[in-house]
């Protein structure tokens, strides 16, 4: 909107050595934030209804100077503002609007004082030109941030958020057609669809930019286009986090800005939508939860991170498990941080299976639930083969997070063997006691042959453990000559799940329940095993062609292979490691199981 006018624009300036008009001296020095501006009463008075106050209310008659404290726009808008009422020409924009608007409102130029005044002037340029375009209410809402809190008062943001929420939807409206185009098209094609206005977006105080998100989400913009919003907002304003110079675990001080991110991360993520099953990638998720660490984000913050983690945890890479340490002298990876994950993983497991309508019999080895829990364990598994070369991980901790998952969460325990092995290769200073303490967590009967071939020439793992290794791995070979193949632990397990009759309906579901996942465990590792089986046999059977001329079987040859290994067994006390590993080295035994 121009306001023009019939005669030249007299030189304005803001000096106070230059007057107005050259022909009538000025007669009042207006002061904004140390600037003088030397004006004339008369103009002034006759559109401001707060300097006609000032001016009348002096009991000097002769008043020629006037301060004004505050001024909103600072000297630029009141230069503005004094133009508007000389009657000079100048553009409103949306660059100067909001701090006109505030001008206008502190001088109290309204319709009590004339016509078409500068209140009502900014007003319909607000609801007629900005709120009819997103892109240019953002920018007056961005001017707003320097405005308040008087632009709050006067409602500038609340108008420039409706407006944007509103342009939003109309938005996603128009583009919908386009954008079913894009899902069938190529990629290039489906990025230029993203909705332009979330880098727009970006411009804003994390105030008002909370402020807007919301309003969005109450005006149906899609989750998607929010979650987009959201994370380009936050690699664009936390894109400095980490750096020495704005992150030092050392200050016992945090820095300003250090203090504002902080708040970002806080408000960002009250801002993720309340489904937890939302399209918020768990990359990002775990990126979050890392600058929520460095920023000393609120607990219940972190907390909120971390169970929309736990949500999708079995969709998770091991690299996103490696959040470092912060502090100095503790272990190199966030330990804490995974256990408490991984807590919060087993509360929703436990609430998946007690939400679950079906009973004994119809849950089935494909229930989503416990396939989860299975690639939770797996992913485990190598976390903690990963974090065991770490000298400062404490043997606490590291049993913590081996204990956080149930045992059916492990159909085999290699992965488990593998990662303790590797701590104990990296502790060499851990007392027998603590060896024995953390290899009791290995259970003999769910290793593979090759992890059993490994084992049984480890000497560093405890006497007793080789010995139950070897103890399993002939009862196992024992068992798969004979055909039986474990049918009496299975038939065991399945005659221990009858509940008794003196229990309670619920108790008795709850039993069911469990020794179901025992049998769907035991049923896994039979699967396996027999996959070993079958290799083994194909091993055999060369092994007899091999051996059928030379006047040995190939049960006398096993016979004495584990006659070998009775002597270890006989040796214990005696701790001849490399004894037992030159011994078993003439029978065959592979070492192809290495951990090192």
């Amino acid at each position: 909107m121009v306001w023009e006018q019939s005669v030249p624009s007299p030189n304005f300036s803001t000096s106070f050595a230059n007057r107005i008009f050259s022909d009538v001296a000025g007669d009042i020095t207006i002061v904004v934030d140390g600037e003088s501006f030397l004006l004339h009463k008369f103009p002034l008075v006759a559109r401001s209804g707060k300097i006609r106050k000032l001016v009348a209310d002096t009991k000097n008659a002769s008043l020629s100077k006037l301060e004004l404290p505050n001024f909103p726009g600072g000297p630029e808008a009141f230069e503005l503002a004094a133009k508007f009422c000389y009657g000079l020409n100048f553009e409103i924009t949306t660059t100067n609007v909001a701090p006109l608007r505030c001008a206008a409102e502190y001088l109290e130029m309204t319709e009590d004082c004339r016509e078409e005044n500068l209140v009502e002037r900014t007003q319909t340029y607000l609801t007629q030109v900005v709120c009819q375009s997103l892109d240019k209410s953002v920018e007056v809402l961005s001017a707003c941030e320097s405005l308040l809190p008087l632009a709050d008062e006067i409602g500038i943001p609340d108008t420039c958020i409706s407006a944007i929420a509103r342009n939003a939807c109309r938005e996603q409206l128009v583009s919908g057609l386009s954008r079913l185009d894009c899902n069938s098209g190529s990629l290039e094609l489906r990025d230029r669809c993203l909705e332009w206005w979330v880098e727009d977006l970006s411009v804003l105080g994390i105030e008002f930019y909370h402020r807007v998100i919301s309003a969005m989400g109450q005006s149906g913009v899609r989750t998607d286009s929010i979650v987009a919003s959201l994370m380009h907002y936050a690699q664009t304003s936390l894109k400095g986090i980490g750096k020495p110079q704005i992150w030092n675990p050392a200050r016992a001080n945090p820095s300003i800005g250090e203090n504002g991110q902080k708040a970002i991360v806080e408000s960002l993520v009250t801002l993720f939508p309340t489904e937890k099953s939302s399209s918020i990638p768990l990359n990002f998720l775990f990126g979050m939860t890392r600058v929520a660490i460095m920023v000393d984000a609120t607990l219940a913050c972190r907390l909120e991170l971390e169970r929309r983690i736990a949500y999708r945890l079995e969709m998770a890479l091991l690299d996103d498990l490696l959040i470092p340490s912060l502090q100095t002298g503790y272990s190199l990876f966030d330990v804490d941080t995974i256990h408490r994950i991984l807590v919060h993983f087993l509360q929703r497991i436990e609430e998946e299976e007690e939400n679950e309508e079906c009973g004994y019999e119809s849950e089935g080895m494909g229930s989503p639930s416990h396939g989860s829990l299975l690639k939770v364990g797996r992913l485990v598994d190598a976390y903690l083969a990963e974090i065991a070369p770490d000298p400062y991980l404490s043997l606490p901790k590291f049993i913590a997070m081996i204990e956080v998952l149930p045992d059916y969460a492990r159909v085999i325990d290699d992965g488990l063997y593998r990662a303790i092995d590797i701590y104990l290769k990296a502790h060499p200073m851990l007392s027998e006691h603590e060896c024995k303490k953390l290899c009791k967590y290995i259970d003999c009967q769910k290793l593979s042959q090759e992890a059993c071939n490994h084992a049984a020439q480890n000497d560093r793992l405890p006497v007793h453990l080789v010995v139950r290794v070897l103890y399993f791995e002939q009862l196992r070979l024992k068992n798969a000559l004979s055909g039986s193949c474990g049918d009496g632990l299975l038939s065991q397990k399945m005659s221990s799940g009858v509940p008794s009759a003196a229990m309670s309906p619920r108790d008795t579901y709850a039993s069911l329940r469990r020794e179901n996942r025992e049998l769907k465990l035991e049923i896994s590792r039979m699967r396996v095993r027999l996959s070993d089986l079958e290799k083994e046999q194909v091993v055999m059977k060369q092994g007899m062609m091999n051996k059928s001329g030379g006047g040995k079987t190939l049960l006398t040859s096993i016979s004495r292979g584990f006659g070998r290994m009775g002597i270890f067994k006989g040796q214990e006390g005696s701790g001849s490691g490399k004894k037992l590993q030159a011994k078993e080295g003439k029978s065959g035994r592979s070492k192809r199981y290495s951990v090192s």
